[in-house]
């Protein structure tokens, strides 16, 4: 099997990663960019057929292509982290060793989903998750969509469907209006947010209220809503529902570091630095805070993993930002409304169609999947296992390897990298 050998590989392709990456590639060290998408550029910068790259994109894009010692490998997945200072790549179909001495995790995160009745339904996706597949190309020219969920996400996929022709007939928020308009006041202290907000608009916003059934026969037709004990009904060919984000920490996790109890991210000190000295994070993996706290993070932690002190006035963005994150925490904290146990029958693990009430006969996470199979398909409970965590107060647990489906020859050299040393 192949084996690469850089000074310091950073996973990731979000702001966090291509912040970091910028800065040590210009700094003379042999780094290498992992990342699972097509493209860099992470959720906030996704690109697509119809979708050219963002301005920073673009400036990144134009900065990097002339170092040598950078290694991008786009449509990378990260399959094992067999031992110290190595990962195990799936590049171009065909195992990859990747060793390292530093590594950055900017891992970002991944979308909240709660279950409802009639979520498995054609035409129900996440917040997130439609801007992915807008993004991407999926045509919504026409097409009714209720957004709902949680969080300033709403707003940026509700603007995104409405810019390629859609009618966004509500956005469903789960907070009260008291705390929405407490956070839009706040807006005052980073005005670059509050302008941003005024962009996207809050037409159709419905605050205190909850997606509680999607109906319809072979796709999306109608979604019930519920506001203060009162349902409606609306008309929609689309749903696009997320809770939030939650900190994308698996490799962590495998790599030994440490994280928070209540909300799984990564813990880190000043220096961007985990539990394990060669490790670093940065980005929405270490708490989620937007792509400015993303980004200075990134910048951070690329000073750390190349031994050189961050400046005072990126310590200070990154406080400033860190405060930004701690109001859109509280604003948006998950009611009584939104963590309400769906009906007994609402499939919770749609991998291996699993339902609320199989999940519920048992004491913990571990008997749940060994009597149900529950997290046990593609997504290896990565949103079964977090809505769990939301109705039950299961802890979540960190998936084994492989982290991501790969091919079989993939898995063997797995296995014999774990019993063959790489000299």
């Amino acid at each position: 099997m192949n084996v690469e050998h850089v000074d310091i590989a950073v996973v990731g392709a979000g702001p966090a990663g291509l912040k970091a990456v910028q800065i040590a590639a210009r700094a003379g060290a042999r780094v290498a960019l992992i990342d699972d998408n097509p493209r860099p550029g992470g959720q906030i910068w996704r690109q697509g057929p119809t979708l050219a790259p963002a301005a920073q994109l673009r400036q990144w894009l134009d900065e990097t292509r002339a170092h040598a010692n950078l290694i991008v490998m786009n449509g990378t997945k990260v399959a094992a982290a067999p031992d110290d200072k190595r990962l195990l790549l799936e590049h171009d179909g065909a195992p990859l060793m990747l060793a390292y001495p530093k590594l950055i995790l900017a891992t970002g995160a991944r979308e909240r989903l709660l279950p409802f009745e009639g979520w498995t339904l054609p035409g129900v996706t996440g917040a997130g998750g439609l801007q992915a597949l807008v993004k991407g190309g999926m045509p919504v020219r026409g097409e009714r969509i209720v957004v709902a969920g949680s969080g300033p996400l709403l707003l940026a996929a509700a603007d995104t469907a409405r810019r390629h022709g859609a009618h966004v007939v509500a956005m469903v928020e789960q907070a009260s209006l008291a705390r929405v308009g407490s956070f839009v006041a706040s807006l005052t202290l980073t005005p670059a947010k509050l302008a941003q907000a005024v962009r996207l608009g809050v037409a159709c916003y419905r605050t205190g209220s909850v997606v509680v059934r999607a109906h319809g026969n072979a796709r999306v037709e109608a979604v019930t809503i519920r506001a203060r004990g009162r349902e409606t009904t609306l008309e929609a060919d689309r749903i696009a529902c997320g809770y939030g984000l939650v900190p994308n920490a698996t490799l962590a996790l495998a790599l030994g570091c440490s994280t928070d109890e209540r909300d799984g991210a990564i813990l880190v000190d000043h220096s961007q630095r985990t539990s394990q000295e060669h490790v670093f994070a940065a980005g929405e993996c270490t708490g989620i805070g937007g792509m400015e706290l993303a980004s200075v993070e990134g910048a951070i932690a690329a000073h750390a993993a190349l031994g050189i002190a961050a400046d005072a006035r990126l310590v200070r963005e990154r406080d400033r930002w860190r405060a930004f994150a701690r109001r859109v925490a509280h604003a948006f904290e998950l009611g009584a409304d939104a963590r309400a146990l769906p009906s007994p029958d609402t499939v919770l693990c749609r991998c291996e169609d699993v339902s609320i009430a199989d999940v519920a006969a048992h004491a913990n996470w571990r008997d749940a999947k060994l009597q149900t199979r529950c997290g046990m398909g593609p997504c290896q409970g990565r949103i079964c296992g977090e809505a769990a965590a939301i109705y039950f107060g299961w802890p979540l647990t960190a998936a084994r390897p492989p982290f991501a489906p790969v091919r079989i020859d993939t898995l063997i050299a797995a296995r014999e990298s774990t019993e063959t040393p790489v000299s």
